[in-house]
């Protein structure tokens, strides 16, 4: 079986298929009861058994890791050595904005907490990105700071965004980052504009885009959501996705490996009784 093909985010070498941490830390986007499943089945066990399967099929990259999720810490370090793969580290850390001495400490004693657990990237999550964006002036205010300090403590500055305007007004101010987030997916869920006008401005961009929500929190088929994302994204930019079992975790390989390998999926179909009469020419299982 073929592996995920890899891009480049600078020097650092990553699969353009990504694990996503959404369905491993309780944020479904759906209730208050699916993110307490969430939180409840996904053990450290858990997790390591589904890293694992992406692991060995090559998606070595994690998005979305804090200090504070030991259990998603541990499971990493766990897979890694199952696997004997390294894992690339992408942290999306939430920052203090209010511009006090405070809090410019505590921003920095969290950037270190990263840098010490080993993150290779860090992009400011979107609750401080978005907060900083001045459409009137087309800049991000502050960025400087947090893309200097996070280059002084080794690791690559990202931003990590919901607004489809943050790389376009990164890109203008030349800043020194390696590479963006931008919601992306064929339902349009979460995105703020027109699909196709994020379409243009991922094809513009000057560093790679690392897309999320390609099925758009579970609305979208996998095989719909992965073939566009697939389809419409450049050869350098990369899907982040979530999964909730290594089963769910296989699936995802196989579909997404069978889309650029242009054949048909090897992944057993869902059954019911109202599939009996076509069963025999479509069960690939």
């Amino acid at each position: 079986m073929l592996e995920i093909p890899r891009t480049q985010i600078e020097n650092l070498s990553v699969p353009r298929l990504m694990a996503g941490t959404n369905w491993f830390l309780g944020y479904s986007h759906t209730s208050a009861a699916k993110d307490k499943l969430i939180k409840e089945m996904q053990t450290r066990q858990h997790l390591a058994d589904i890293l694992e399967v992406f692991f060995n099929a090559g998606v070595d990259a994690v998005y979305g890791g804090r200090p504070g999720a030991k259990h998603l810490t541990d499971a990493m370090k766990d897979a890694e050595d199952r696997t004997g793969r390294k894992c690339v580290r992408i942290g999306i850390p939430s920052f203090n904005t209010s511009g006090t001495q405070e809090a410019t400490d505590a921003n920095l004693k969290l950037m270190d907490e990263f840098m010490e657990l080993d993150y290779d990237i860090l992009m400011p999550h979107q609750n401080t990105t978005d907060v900083l964006v001045d459409k009137r002036t087309r800049t991000i205010r502050d960025i400087d700071f947090y893309v200097s300090a996070i280059r002084e403590r080794g690791m690559i500055p990202g931003l990590s965004t919901h607004m489809p305007e943050t790389p376009i007004y990164a890109d203008e101010m030349g800043l020194d980052l390696g590479t963006y987030i931008q919601i992306y997916n064929a339902a349009g869920f979460l995105m703020q504009i027109e699909i196709d006008w994020v379409h243009r401005m991922i094809w513009n961009r000057k560093k790679p885009v690392i897309t999320i929500k390609p099925l758009a929190a579970g609305r979208l088929h996998p095989l719909v959501g992965l073939a566009f994302s697939w389809a419409t994204l450049r050869d350098i930019d990369m899907i982040c996705i979530g999964c909730l079992t290594p089963d769910e975790a296989k699936e995802v390989i196989d579909i997404s490996l069978s889309l650029l390998e242009k054949r048909s999926t090897t992944v057993k179909l869902q059954e019911t009784r109202s599939k009996a009469s076509v069963k025999e020419n479509t069960d690939t299982g």
